[in-house]
């Protein structure tokens, strides 16, 4: 479990307040451009002391953050090099990315896409205890969208946490947080969360309207709920 003990962030005017506890599952988090959730992952990963307040991770011992620029996280400079910095099999990695590159590729003849294509498969080619995902969409087209929601959706271990502007394409999720006027909000657990949820996606927000929530976020729930609005 990650525990955040009334921690907060200060930077000039801008401030950001955090409390409450992270479970096994996958939370949502989100919120306005500039309103705290890189800031936020960071502090979770315990790269960024907050100003006041503790994180406390009970039986985490093993914990990954992605950043949203997956060139922050380049150390190969071809891809077999970049696999094996993981401790990976750069076969089966590649195999996973759908790219047509070698293990002989260089890292930095890919473009950004394709190397957060690359970057995504290193980070869930291993379980963690902690996995935090900023802005994991970004630089993935529609069809990649989705075959990453397909491997989130099958995270059953650990702590995942993903922090995104996302509004179209979602994976299953336990529990949805929002940054709100600073502050981290629980929504709560699904489907009740998406009542509450102030920065949902307008398709979610005309569903609850009429009465047809979603059980969950995937394709596959919304269109479930928008079949019984036809009805």
């Amino acid at each position: 479990m990650l525990v955040l003990d009334h921690i907060t962030a200060r930077h000039g005017p801008w401030a950001l307040a955090a409390d409450g506890y992270f479970s096994e599952g996958i939370h949502l988090v989100t919120g306005d451009v500039g309103s705290g959730k890189s800031t936020l992952a960071l502090i979770m990963a315990g790269l960024f002391l907050p100003e006041k307040g503790t994180v406390r991770r009970e039986r985490i011992q093993t914990v990954m953050l992605s950043s949203q620029f997956p060139e922050f996280h380049l150390t190969g400079l071809t891809v077999g090099e970049e696999c094996a910095s993981w401790g990976l099999d750069a076969e089966k990695v590649i195999r996973s990315t759908g790219l047509y590159i070698t293990a002989a590729t260089q890292s930095l003849c890919l473009s950004r896409g394709e190397l957060k294509r690359l970057h995504l498969a290193c980070a869930l080619g291993r379980p963690y205890d902690l996995l935090l995902l900023d802005e994991p969409f970004s630089s993935l087209d529609c069809s990649e969208k989705e075959r990453l929601c397909t491997e989130l959706s099958r995270q059953h271990e650990g702590i995942t946490v993903i922090f995104t502007h996302e509004q179209v394409i979602f994976p299953r999720v336990d529990r949805i947080w929002e940054i709100v006027d600073g502050r981290l909000t629980d929504c709560g657990d699904l489907p009740g969360a998406l009542e509450r949820w102030r920065h949902a996606p307008s398709l979610i927000k005309k569903l609850v309207r009429a009465e047809t929530v979603p059980e969950n976020l995937t394709p596959e729930d919304i269109r479930e709920a928008a079949c019984r609005i036809q009805e």
